[in-house]
């Protein structure tokens, strides 16, 4: 099959007339989607700032840590290559897609200085080059900064115009930290925002060559592309919020679990089950910058933001809450272990990593901690310093715990036993977030295990519901429209 268009030509034939394809930046998303354009059959050119980074993509070895990364270079080591000279790159392609960082500022925006140099150096090239070329912007950005902070630099620097002798677009991916070459060849769907309809239908008919499965693709504004990526990471966060929500709620209900109660949501085909697991909050590099950026936007567009505000808080807050639903059997110079230092599970990245910030309120609260991360170890240890033990190992991060917390579903630590918790002089509480070592660890007399989001206490808040419901029924005040949550609980505790 053959897809034409008046920019290039695309053949399906795997290594045989493809688009050649330069990248902007080779960090956490540009090398791995390099890396995965280079294994469809492109012959790929990337562009970095970073020499080190550089060279290490041409001696055919991973710049970052990424799991298929290394792999995936080597096999397609011959269609890549690396360079810091922009005129190169994209002189030698047809396509440029952009990955470069666009940092929060302090009010939560997105700042575009980074792309801003990009697009210099671009347009710098584009200018002693007299074939159209198609741009990609797919860093995250505020709406209107691809057609009114971008668009103006590609022009003014190449002394070309847009839609006549170049194409431009936003390109977002949907990719996750640890299944980036997996979820950009596999995408649930691709969002391109385009300047005109031949930029569109240029970028489109690259995709079509690219994709692996009858993927859909949606075209429109720069605009609307550059708030449905915002949006889709928040209306995320609102649903892994919920969840979360649902295990605390599930925790003091007689009987609560949130698995049975979440799995029988998720059966609705209006909400679905992904992202609807009760845990620890969310983290990483994008989704509380992304609710950050929201709600600026919301500000500066004079429209309410108390939802997203809202999820923020809820999820900034649980550290604490958990540090005081545990603090009765947290005893002052305990040593603490945690599992788990990364955001998420299978990737190294370890900012605004809930279990790190869960490990130092646990020292806040006097206690000793000492962790153990398959990947993050490291990169936390430099971070932390000696405010947090870094183990070596699960049994060394294990060894004389009083208190153990499972902060990460890691395959690491879905293989323990109640053996790996048997040298312990005295006996252990391990407070599962993710509920996978249930019911493994389950009825053993030196494990005092908590499937988080679990009851395990229906004895005493049967007592709770059911004076509340005693009351109610003999027509006193209830408290629905007049009583705060907690002077409820005072009073129905016999407060």
């Amino acid at each position: 099959m053959l897809y034409k268009s008046r920019s290039f030509t695309v053949s399906s034939a795997e290594g045989h007339g493809a688009v050649k394809v330069s990248i902007i930046g080779i960090g956490k998303l540009g090398a791995s989607i390099a890396a995965a354009i280079a294994s469809c059959g492109s012959q790929v050119v990337c562009v970095d700032v970073n020499q080190n980074q550089i060279d290490m993509l041409n001696a055919g070895l991973a710049p970052v840590q990424e799991p298929s990364l290394p792999e995936t270079i080597s096999a397609h080591r011959a269609n890549l290559r690396a360079t810091s000279d922009y005129r190169d790159a994209i002189h030698n392609s047809e396509v440029t897609f952009v990955f470069v960082p666009t940092p929060s500022d302090a009010h939560g925006a997105f700042t575009i200085q980074n792309v801003a140099k990009a697009f210099e150096e671009i347009g710098r090239a584009l200018a002693t080059k007299n074939r159209y070329h198609l741009v990609a912007l797919g860093s995250t950005v505020l709406p209107g900064s691809t057609r009114f902070g971008l668009l103006p630099i590609l022009e003014r620097t190449s002394g070309k115009v847009c839609g006549k002798d170049f194409g431009l677009c936003y390109n977002p991916e949907f990719v996750a930290l640890g299944s980036v070459i997996h979820d950009f060849l596999n995408p649930d769907m691709v969002m391109i925002g385009e300047f005109d309809t031949r930029s569109g239908a240029g970028l489109e008919e690259w995709w079509h060559h690219h994709l692996q499965t009858n993927t859909s693709i949606r075209r429109m504004s720069l605009e609307n592309a550059e708030l449905a990526k915002i949006a889709a990471n928040n209306y995320l966060t609102v649903k892994i919020t919920f969840a979360n929500m649902l295990a605390e709620l599930c925790q003091q209900m007689p009987g609560g679990n949130v698995d049975v109660v979440t799995n029988a949501l998720g059966l609705d085909r209006r909400i679905g089950s992904r992202f609807l697991t009760g845990g620890l909050g969310y983290g990483g590099p994008c989704f509380p910058r992304d609710t950050a950026a929201m709600g600026f936007l919301s500000r500066l567009l004079r429209t309410p933001s108390g939802p997203i505000d809202a999820v923020a808080d809820f999820n900034r807050g649980m550290p604490k809450r958990v540090v005081r639903q545990i603090s009765s059997v947290l005893r002052p110079g305990a040593r603490v272990a945690v599992l788990g230092l990364s955001y998420k599970p299978m990737t190294p990245e370890i900012v605004e990593s809930q279990s790190i910030a869960l490990a130092l309120e646990v020292i806040a609260a006097g206690c000793r901690v000492c962790a153990y991360d398959p990947l993050a170890g490291g990169r936390a240890k430099t971070e932390l310093g000696n405010l947090i033990e870094i183990a070596v190992s699960i049994p060394q991060c294990l060894e004389g715990a009083e208190f153990v917390l499972v902060t990460t579903a890691d395959p690491a630590f879905r293989s323990l036993t109640a053996a790996d918790f048997s040298g312990a002089a005295n006996p252990v509480t391990v407070l599962d977030f993710w509920r996978m070592l249930d019911p493994e660890l389950r009825g053993y007399t030196h494990i005092n295990y908590i499937p988080y989001g679990s009851n395990l206490d229906g004895e005493a808040n049967t007592g709770i519901l059911a004076r509340y419901w005693e009351a109610s029924a003999a027509g006193r005040e209830t408290g629905y429209s007049l009583l705060s949550s907690a002077d409820v609980t005072t009073r129905f505790e016999g407060g």
